[in-house]
């Protein structure tokens, strides 16, 4: 199934903004590193969405699918991480 390509790089509309869609339609201005690793630069990139969600991008796929969080599912997955509900993954 072909989905058209909706290109937000300055003025995304919640209802443009979904999840798994480029991350290159979400421009290339705002994304951070805030995490990095040892794995020669392969890292995950974040960006803060005007309307307060978060995108995930990984750094080494700049124009890959994105993932884009509510303020709320990234507020549980942070407090989850810090009180070590994913040590499995170590």
């Amino acid at each position: 199934m072909h989905h058209p390509t909706h290109r937000c790089t300055h003025h995304c509309t919640s209802d443009s903004v979904r999840n798994g869609m480029p991350a290159r339609d979400l421009g290339s201005q705002g994304w951070s590193k805030p995490w990095s690793d040892d794995a020669g630069g392969a890292c995950v990139e974040a960006k803060k969405l005007a309307d307060g969600r978060v995108a995930i991008r990984q750094s080494t796929d700049p124009d890959g699918p994105a993932l884009v969080f509510t303020p709320h599912e990234m507020t549980s997955f942070l407090t989850g991480v810090k009180a070590g509900d994913a040590d499995f993954l170590l």
